[in-house]
């Protein structure tokens, strides 16, 4: 006798579970909570068995017999309806499971022994900044072509082209990985290609050497009111003139206090061409130091990083934040991070008169003539000291204002140091 769906809806409890059947093995059991649940009972290799087909009333009465027919056909072929069913599932439930973070992770450590430590660093970091956190938790099969387009216009929206280049590239090759170990994807930037803004790369936006004066006492007089973290950071750019990516990533352990110089490791170096990495020297002016010394005597004990990330103290500030600090200065789409370096090695050599060499080493170029690179082996370290004391002292020059009070001194970047010391730690 067929059942009907009036007798599956009028069904009740009981005090024990019982069975209303329909036919071919298909019956419908109800608990004692009142709970309804279809099941087909069959036969396989002459043992009876059970498989669940779904919940009543989600499933109705028709949907439940074509899964018992379904079933059914599954028997004719050979196959277990219980197997087959278990196997979807943890087909299923591995699916969910391949994201797109944990496939990044994975083709990550499959690379990384191919990469410089460098590139290997700042590839996490763009995953981690730019991605995962938008995508992250997506199955990577879900993921589809407009998902990533919304992602990669927000790196493009802050202005970061470059970026959203390269995040696009990445997100490529971690779904080439994933097709190529079985995880049902296809490389879904293809469908992209051709949506990525137009932009000339050209040469990083830097001021001029007759706008050094103005950019200085922006910087230090800070009226704008810039997060402490990010005009220290800033700051000790406008002094030292490093890449951006070294100042970030800067650790205390890599100052040297007694002979007044950062150490960059060679692996935090860039790497140009075959040429090995090697460590890179930066002498620090007594106003360097001043800056630094008042932050490390009051820094937790655990901080590794001289600029941390706010929100994320294990990790390095942003790049993004550099920039932002120096839009609230009022030199958006003028001035960059990188742009200190040409903007020290214009001014250095025209009002210090340094050497183009001296210059040069310090910004840690690599000669372009392989013959150069093989036997100019000087340093001059010594000049070098000279120059970042002489480069420091010049910028105090500029940014001293006269005082109406004659007796008052000055104030130049030294004094604004001093007078800043709690304003740079956050205190």
């Amino acid at each position: 006798m067929n059942l009907n769906d009036l007798q599956c809806r009028s069904a009740t409890a009981r005090e024990k579970p019982y069975k209303l059947y329909d036919q071919k093995g298909l019956y419908l059991e109800i608990s004692p909570t009142g709970y309804k649940s279809w099941r087909y009972r069959y036969h396989h290799f002459g043992k009876e068995k059970r498989v669940t087909l779904g919940d009543y009333p989600f499933l109705s009465l028709a949907d439940a017999r074509q899964k018992r027919d379904d079933a059914r056909n599954l028997l004719k072929n050979g196959q277990d309806p219980a197997i087959v069913k278990k196997h979807k599932k943890q087909t299923a439930k591995y699916k969910a499971n391949q994201t797109l973070e944990l496939v990044g992770r994975e083709w990550y450590q499959y690379n990384l022994d191919t990469w410089g430590e460098r590139h290997a660093a700042d590839i996490l970091y763009r995953l981690e900044m730019d991605i995962f956190p938008d995508l992250g938790a997506y199955p990577i099969t879900e993921i589809t072509p407009a998902i990533l387009f919304h992602c990669i216009q927000k790196i493009e929206a802050r202005g970061a082209h470059e970026l959203a280049r390269r995040a696009m590239q990445y997100v490529g090759r971690i779904f080439r990985y994933g097709a190529s170990t079985g995880r049902g994807v296809r490389d879904i930037t293809v469908d992209l290609k051709g949506t990525l803004k137009r932009f000339e790369r050209g040469h990083f936006a830097a001021i001029e050497v007759d706008e050094l004066k103005d950019f200085a006492k922006a910087i230090y007089r800070n009226e704008t009111r810039i997060y402490p973290q990010t005009i220290l950071a800033i700051r000790f750019m406008l002094l030292t003139f490093v890449r951006t990516n070294e100042l970030i990533k800067a650790r205390w352990d890599e100052i040297d206090w007694n002979k007044e110089q950062w150490i960059v490791s060679a692996g935090r170096m860039k790497k140009v061409g075959t040429r090995k990495r090697r460590e890179h020297i930066v002498p620090l002016s007594k106003q360097a130091i001043a800056l630094l010394k008042p932050v490390f005597n009051n820094k937790a004990a655990s901080q590794e990083l001289i600029f941390p990330s706010i929100p994320k103290p294990k990790q390095p500030m942003s790049n993004a934040t550099i920039l932002s600090g120096l839009d609230k200065l009022g030199y958006k789409g003028i001035m960059t991070g990188h742009g200190f370096r040409a903007l020290a090695m214009s001014a250095i050599k025209e009002k210090l008169k340094y050497r183009h060499e001296v210059i040069d080493r310090q910004l840690a170029h690599i000669p372009k003539s392989k013959v150069d690179q093989a036997y100019d082996r000087a340093k001059f370290l010594d000049e070098r000291k000279q120059m970042m004391q002489d480069w420091a002292d010049y910028l105090d020059t500029l940014v001293q204002q006269p005082s109406p009070d004659a007796k008052a001194k000055p104030i130049g970047i030294s004094n604004v140091i001093q007078l800043n010391a709690k304003t740079a730690i956050g205190k």
